[in-house]
């Protein structure tokens, strides 16, 4: 397996009122969330982002961690499975000119009103069953996105990453420590359908063969 390491550690942060997500967070608006339609990215903080637009404040403090600790150059090709509106993409254009790069997200809305620079690099598709041959990439990421399936399909999109990428791959997942973070982590959750201890998460990593690197998402 490979290691935990907090490659999001200059991702800002904001401060997170549990409070009143939990009680936004009916049955009806969760379903809303998890169709990652205009509802999801673009609608009310009760569904989820509430607005969703690029910001350079966001992925371009992340990226040259990224870089450092793959190695990722001009030459390398990297893949972002829930990509979203590719944002991650296209700092890693600025940042790293002439990096190849491709993305695949479940959400035809969110390709739809991605940054116009990486839109011919995006694809639809489900992180499950990833339409590329092996090896296919240098580097694949996987950013709070394979939590959201069941387990059973959650351990074929670990397998699926394991299976594109040539040299590594780095997921973050929802999980918890404590309990504590447990009752954070729920409280907070709106899509994520797999949520474990970390304890769990390692071993169910280990069960689907995945030798990434890792690391979680605790509000």
């Amino acid at each position: 397996m490979g290691i935990e390491i907090d490659l999001l550690r200059n991702y800002p942060r904001t401060k997170r009122n549990l409070a009143e997500r939990e009680s936004l967070k009916t049955p009806e608006n969760r379903a809303l969330a998890r169709q990652f339609g205009k509802d999801y990215f673009d609608g009310s903080r009760e569904t989820g982002y509430g607005g969703f637009s690029y910001n350079s404040r966001f992925w371009q403090p992340v990226i040259p961690d990224l870089v450092e600790h793959f190695g990722i150059t001009p030459e390398s090709a990297i893949l972002d499975v829930g990509c979203g509106k590719g944002f991650m993409l296209f700092d890693f254009q600025q940042l790293v000119p002439g990096v190849t790069v491709s993305g695949i997200d479940v959400s035809q809305y969110a390709i739809d009103n991605s940054v116009p620079e990486v839109r011919s690099h995006l694809s639809l598709g489900n992180a499950t069953h990833l339409p590329f041959e092996d090896k296919s990439f240098d580097f694949v990421f996987a950013i709070n996105t394979i939590h959201n399936l069941e387990p059973e399909p959650c351990a074929r999109a670990l397998r699926e990453i394991q299976r594109v990428a040539r040299v590594g791959s780095f997921i973050t997942v929802d999980a918890y420590r404590d309990a504590s973070e447990k009752r954070r982590m729920y409280a907070w959750n709106l899509t994520a359908e797999t949520i474990m201890s970390v304890e769990e998460w390692l071993g169910f990593f280990d069960a689907a063969g995945y030798t990434g690197d890792y690391f979680w998402f605790i509000p």
